[in-house]
Order: structure tokens, then C-alpha cells, then sequence
């Protein structure tokens, strides 16, 4: 497994988003997510994306227990800064933001004991809170830093403004936001620049289109109940079948490569710069195999030049998130 950096640890070129291990893409098995977990760690990955409100806590229970014997292993990456419905189980339960200082400390202790450990690698904020100024939430962060809680400190979905106000408070590692073919806002809204201005790793999460770029997800009405992607304006009746045609020119690709849809897409988000760090979901292991082989797959200038063109932004239909989650985002 190829590694990059993530400020001055090494991991693998390739992590987990585990969210999906214990929610949003409906229901799995404690013990096949914790097969999928140790079948990740044989393949070389080293990096695994969690946070409180997965679940919301079962997510960390889950990893606590799943790594904590390859804990001297592996980088784990975990999140504060929802507010959510703690009696449901799903993320569309999320109430709103917060980022206060006083939060900071309390997940970070919580979390600390749900994944079994005694310092978290990765620490990020998960939505900038409108109601705390960054340079509170950044300076409670860093504290646990300094305390040695925490060994470094992220942030999630933040503008390319609101990032250098936090690296001028203290470091930042990493920065997490959504990229892949048909998600590109960080080319172009100053995010990535920054990102490489000042030496941060950029984590995309949902490098797959929440699956979809990989060809094989079903009809949004095959979708288990409580599968996320129902309240997702991409997934929905017409747009869903327009960008359904985009997809075919990545299998083309991959055909003509004897690759699958999935790596394809996966080259195309690593070849972006030796500083992303993809973070791909997998429930099943024929999936998280086949992700992690993508480090393999090198795409020519032609093929990504063809890929770019065919995923323009205004070729993608519908927005990304409903507009609660949208308004989350910082531009």
C-alpha cells in the first residue's frame, strides 16, 4: 500500500470512512463491520474516519473495540460539532452546530473512551459553529493538543477564509470535504489552494459520490429505508437518470483498463496531488478490496482530461446535500 502524509504521520494513500459501518446506508452486522475493519488493516490501510455522531457513539464503540489490538497500527481520525437527537439512530437526526469550547473537551473525553484509547491522532471540528468565532473552537482544540489528548486537529467543510484564521491559532492538519468527480467545489473556491499554501492534507470524503460513480448502486426506491442517499437532491427521480449517463464514461474507462467503475474514480481523486488522502466507505470487503487496489490504477492525462470534461459541474444534476446540510457548508 503506497503512503502520504498527514502533517508528519504516514498513512496509507487510501483510509476508511466508517460512518457507513453503523449507519446511513442501512444496517450491518456488528460482526461483519468488525471482519470489514480487520480485512482493511491486512490490505495495509492505516487510516480510519470516525466521529460522535455516527450512530450517533456507536460508531466509535465500534472502532474502539475493533482496533484496539492494532491500536499501535493505525491513525484514527474522529469529530465534534453537531448537535443531533440522541435518542435516534441515523444521521438525518442532526439538530445543529456547536463549537463551543466547553464541547470540545467533553467529546474529546467521550470519545477517548469509546475508541479505547488514550490520544486521539485526529481531532476535527465538524461544521463551523456561526455562533462561535473559529478562533475559540481552534483554541479549545489546540489545548487538547498541548495536553497531549489530542495529537493533531482538523476541520470539516470550512472556506478557504475561515481555514487561515484557525491555521493562524494553531496548526491545521488536515481538512476534510467532500471531492470526487462530480463534487469538485475545492478546485475552485480556493479551499485546495489554501490547503497547499499552507502545507495541509486535504481528506476527501464521499470519493465515490456516496457510491454512485461506482455503477453499481441500485434505483434510489431499492434503497434500504433508511438508507441516507433517499433525502440526497442527486439520488432523486430524474436526476438520478442524468447523471446516470455520466457514470458510463468512467466504465468505459475502466473496461477498456479491466478495472472496475469504483477504482477508476478513486485513481482519478488520488491523482489530484500527493497530498489527498481519500477516505472511501466499504461495508463489504469485495468492496473495500477493490477500493484499496485503486493505488494501483494510473490514469494518463488523456483519461483524466476526459473525465473532467465529462463531469463539469453544470453537467452533474441536482445539489449535493438537502439545504439544511448545504447551509452547514461554508463556501
Amino acid at each position: 500500500m503506497e503512503h502520504r502524509k498527514l502533517g508528519k504521520i504516514d498513512v496509507s494513500a487510501i483510509g476508511l470512512g466508517c460512518m457507513g459501518l453503523s449507519q446511513a446506508y442501512g444496517v450491518q452486522d456488528e460482526a461483519d463491520s468488525i471482519r470489514t475493519l480487520h480485512r482493511a488493516i491486512e490490505l495495509g490501510l492505516t487510516f480510519f474516519d470516525t466521529a460522535e455522531v455516527y450512530g450517533p457513539y456507536r460508531n466509535e464503540i465500534l472502532l474502539g473495540k475493533a482496533l484496539k489490538p492494532f491500536r499501535d497500527r493505525v491513525v484514527i481520525a474522529t469529530k465534534f460539532g453537531f448537535t443531533y437527537n440522541r435518542a435516534r439512530t441515523d444521521f438525518g437526526e442532526v439538530t445543529g452546530t456547536d463549537g463551543r469550547p466547553e464541547n470540545a473537551r467533553a467529546v474529546a473525553e467521550a470519545s477517548l473512551k469509546r475508541l479505547q484509547t488514550d490520544v486521539i491522532d485526529l481531532y476535527y471540528l465538524h461544521r463551523v459553529d456561526p455562533a462561535v468565532p473559529i478562533e475559540e473552537s481552534v483554541g479549545a482544540m489546540g489545548d487538547l493538543v498541548t495536553q497531549g489528548k489530542v495529537r493533531s486537529i482538523g476541520l470539516s467543510e470550512v472556506s478557504a477564509e475561515t481555514l487561515r484564521r484557525a491555521h493562524a491559532i494553531h496548526p491545521i492538519t488536515a481538512l476534510q470535504s467532500e471531492y470526487s468527480l462530480w463534487t469538485r467545489d475545492v478546485e475552485t473556491n480556493g479551499v485546495l489552494a489554501t490547503c497547499r499554501e499552507l502545507g495541509i492534507t486535504f481528506i476527501p470524503f464521499s470519493p465515490l459520490g456516496r457510491g454512485f460513480l461506482t455503477g453499481q448502486v441500485p434505483a434510489t426506491s431499492e434503497l434500504d429505508a433508511g438508507d441516507f442517499r433517499h433525502k440526497l437532491p442527486r439520488f432523486q427521480p430524474g436526476n438520478v437518470e442524468a447523471n446516470r449517463r455520466l457514470v458510463t464514461v468512467i466504465e468505459q474507462l475502466a473496461a477498456a483498463r479491466g478495472a472496475s467503475a469504483a477504482q477508476v474514480a478513486l485513481a482519478w481523486v488520488l491523482a489530484q496531488g500527493n497530498d489527498i488522502v481519500p477516505i472511501p466507505g466499504a461495508k463489504r470487503i469485495a468492496h473495500l478490496e477493490q477500493n484499496a487496489a485503486a493505488v494501483d490504477v494510473v490514469l494518463t492525462a488523456q483519461e483524466c482530461a476526459r473525465l473532467e470534461a465529462t463531469f463539469t459541474p453544470e453537467n452533474i444534476s441536482g445539489g449535493r446535500y438537502s439545504p439544511v446540510f448545504e447551509a452547514m457548508a461554508q463556501k
